[in-house]
């Protein structure tokens, strides 16, 4: 089972990982979406993405990063 746009936690733990020199609070929504969906355990329509769902995730990155 893939992540979705919901799994923002478990998201921003695979973005953490994979762009461990990234300050999310520097990412713009454009850039975090795309790179969202390039995660390799990434499994949901694209067009579900929203700005609360990308501010979600950069902020549960944000705590990733604490």
């Amino acid at each position: 089972m893939g992540l979705k746009w919901v799994d923002s936690l478990d998201i921003a733990i695979e973005l953490n990982d994979k762009y461990p020199e990234v300050d999310p609070i520097h990412v713009n929504f454009v850039d975090l979406r795309k790179w969202v969906l390039e995660l390799e355990d990434f499994d949901d329509d694209p067009d579900h993405s929203g700005e609360r769902i990308l501010e979600a995730i950069q902020m549960a990155w944000l705590d990733e990063k604490d």
